[in-house]
């Protein structure tokens, strides 16, 4: 069943860029918002992580982390961060069971051929680790402004 608002958001633990761990559930006490995009330096999810980094200041300033989620390997993520200045954790979901927990991995169509990915989608997960905001099939323009007014609305 998919999650959903007032949900708990799923314990787990990934490796972050830099080869250290993060576990959302780590940052209790405070708000996270947990994106997953499909791929590092690809068009949209550069341009989501962007938006991400330069709104990052008003989302510290309301209490908020924000963790990227990706199937990316550790290195990638390194590199994506260096070329970009994103000063956010970038989190690798090598084996998809975060992408799979959070609902994410998802069947797609690209030119009619069927294949599983990552769909773009973003949880708010409160200070006590409960789901208060699930964007779906995301599209980037404005989504991080969006989240942004949900985390302080």
């Amino acid at each position: 069943m998919p999650l959903a608002v007032g949900d708990p958001a799923p314990d787990v633990t990934l490796t972050t860029d830099g080869g250290g761990t993060l576990a959302p559930q780590a940052l209790r006490g405070r708000k996270v918002v947990l994106y997953f995009y499909p791929k590092d330096n690809t068009s949209g999810c550069t341009a989501e992580a962007c938006d991400f980094r330069d709104l990052r200041p008003r989302f510290e300033a309301a209490g908020a982390a924000v963790i990227g989620v990706s199937k990316d390997v550790v290195a990638s993520h390194d590199r994506f961060k260096a070329k970009y200045g994103l000063a956010f954790p970038l989190l690798s979901d090598a084996e998809g069971k975060v992408c799979e927990a959070y609902g994410a991995w998802v069947k797609k169509s690209l030119y009619g051929r069927l294949y599983m990915g990552i769909e773009r989608s973003t949880f708010l997960i409160d200070e006590a680790g409960i789901i208060r905001g699930i964007w779906r099939r995301v599209k980037v323009k404005d989504h991080a402004a969006t989240v942004l007014a949900a985390v302080k609305g």
